[in-house]
């Protein structure tokens, strides 16, 4: 098989001629501290692995959209001698809106966030630029650079990451968000639908999806910060749909939650979602069981993920790290799963990840 065909297959649900692999996207980190600042594609190259690159499409916005939208960016004391904070603060014509980033060497994250009442959020929902066409040539080009040898994926047009829930938990702070469904249910699923038929709209603009995986969902829905119950209600309903849109137009979807998954399987498998990821073990703060997990959907659900990172790249060795591939291909042994870290990774031995890369070879169907 080519790389592409073995990672089509198990995205499919199938079984491929042995285990595939990637990584969760390549940290600049990463690549600038220990493999001499190449890119994503070198990296892969290097390493001997089937590609598989994070890209997404281009959008366009209408000039007088983008003029009742008009950010500027202030830098504030950084909270670190080696890191930034700034605040971004969006003038339009209902009123102004602000958050502030902060950032350090390894990564950046929104430290105050952009929606802070209802008054921001009909701001936000009403003025936020949409955008008027989707080019998907940066896609294209990623898909013709790599040609057999692996896929392409991404996230689509959303609000913080994937799925609605996730996005207004970015928006206005997980806390806040959790608090407002228990106080105000009306009112967050109200602002659930607005985001979601905002994202509906953008997927039938754009047409045929490009991606061979788009990636949905967010760690915001996993069962350790939420329950089943409240998944259900608030992740559940719009999830299905946003997936019923993305294969409309020939996506296929990947559920990411980087969290507790168990009690969620079963959910996940109704809400139309191809796949699940990223399958985190307790070891790493999650609770997944990939044997159980295949056990009980794997029929309905392609796996991405369960490597720990932390034990194997970070502070394992090549031997620890080919057992520990060798154990995931063993909980699959029907395929439909693609061997990944389960989170972004800062540090590591390189002859850890060759490791990697060598065990999932050796994985034989």
């Amino acid at each position: 098989m080519t790389g592409r065909e073995r990672f089509l297959t198990a995205i499919s649900n199938g079984k491929p001629d042995r285990l595939p692999c990637q990584v969760h996207g390549w940290m600049d980190y990463y690549l600038k501290t220990y493999l001499g600042g190449c890119d994503q594609f070198q990296a892969y190259e290097r390493f001997g692995m089937d590609p598989v690159i994070y890209a997404g499409p281009v959008f366009e916005y209408s000039p007088a959209d983008c003029a009742n939208w008009q950010a500027i960016q202030e830098e504030l004391p950084p909270p670190r001698p080696d890191g930034r904070r700034w605040r971004r603060t969006v003038t339009t014509p209902g009123g102004t809106l602000s958050c502030v980033y902060e950032a350090d060497p390894y990564t950046t994250w929104m430290a105050e966030p952009l929606i802070k009442s209802q008054r921001d959020f009909e701001i936000w929902i009403r003025y936020d630029p949409a955008p008027i066409r989707v080019d998907w040539e940066p896609v294209i080009h990623a898909k013709r650079r790599i040609g057999q040898g692996g896929i392409v994926r991404g996230g689509y047009y959303n609000f913080g990451q994937g799925s609605c829930w996730q996005s207004l938990c970015m928006q206005m702070g997980t806390q806040e968000a959790i608090l407002a469904a228990v106080d105000d249910p009306q009112g967050v699923h109200q602002a659930l639908e607005a985001m979601l038929a905002k994202q509906l709209r953008v997927i039938e603009l754009g047409g045929r999806i490009e991606l061979d995986l788009v990636e949905t969902g967010g760690g915001a829905g996993s069962n350790t910060v939420i329950s089943p119950a409240m998944h259900e209600e608030f992740c559940l309903p719009y999830d299905r749909r946003l997936h019923e849109a993305l294969h409309a137009q020939g996506a296929t979807v990947v559920y990411h939650l980087c969290g507790g998954v168990m009690k969620t399987l079963e959910l996940v498998a109704r809400n139309r979602a191809d796949g699940l990821e990223t399958m985190t073990p307790p070891s790493m703060g999650g609770d997944c069981d990939l044997a159980e997990a295949r056990r009980r959907v794997g029929g309905k659900l392609f796996f991405i993920g369960g490597f720990d990172q932390n034990a194997g790249f970070e502070k394992g060795s090549p031997a620890g790290v080919r057992r520990m591939v060798h154990d995931l291909h063993a909980c699959c042994p029907e395929g439909g799963y693609v061997c990944c870290p389960s989170d972004h990774f800062f540090f590591g031995d390189p002859a850890n990840i060759q490791a990697f890369a060598d065990a999932a070879r050796e994985c034989a169907y």
